[in-house]
């Protein structure tokens, strides 16, 4: 199992023979169990890695947002974090000042996105304009936005909050237009 790169069958593979051994479990459902311990170790190390990949700057969750004394509506962040924008490509801009929790519920919707088997990319908006700028100055344009072309979504954060060139402005707009990405952009 090893050799084959079989990892969630080998981490599982005693419990399973322990318990099919007690139960007296046929053959079939003994391989059965043995691939559905395969596949789940695969989907939590996918998870893990969309999650390093998103480089998400913190470890929020929807659920350790305190949505009392908040205007924010606790039933549309839930809807959210369902991935059901992503389906129909919307848009979501968090509106608020500093200190609202706008981060905290873009990074837990992001969170909840991921674990339901989308990709995405969080990028302060000003790191991203740099970024494309570099690109740009380096004739290498078009790099990022193709990667950011095959995720489901982007977070661009502090938009608004520290001012940019107008030609970051112009790549940053060039970007969304290339493909209408599902961006969350807490401002």
């Amino acid at each position: 199992m090893g050799q084959l790169k079989l990892y969630g069958m080998k981490a599982a593979y005693d419990e399973i023979i322990a318990t099919a051994v007690k139960r007296q479990h046929e053959p079939q459902q003994i391989v059965g169990d043995l691939l559905n311990a395969e596949i789940s170790e695969k989907q939590a190390r996918s998870i893990k890695y969309q999650m390093t990949i998103a480089k998400l700057p913190l470890a929020k969750e929807v659920d350790e947002f305190d949505f009392e004394d908040t205007p924010v509506n606790e039933t549309l962040v839930r809807d959210l974090a369902g991935g059901e924008l992503l389906e129909h490509q919307r848009n979501v801009v968090l509106i608020g000042g500093t200190g609202t929790g706008k981060s905290h519920l873009a990074v837990g919707i992001a969170r909840a996105c991921i674990r339901s088997g989308k990709r995405g990319r969080f990028f302060n908006v000003v790191d991203l304009v740099n970024k494309l700028d570099a690109e740009a100055r380096d004739d290498r344009q078009g790099r990022t936005a193709d990667l950011l072309c095959r995720l489901d979504f982007v977070i661009l954060d502090e938009l608004g909050y520290l001012p940019f060139a107008q030609t970051g402005g112009q790549l940053l707009f060039h970007l969304d237009a290339r493909k209408n990405l599902p961006v969350s952009v807490p401002m």
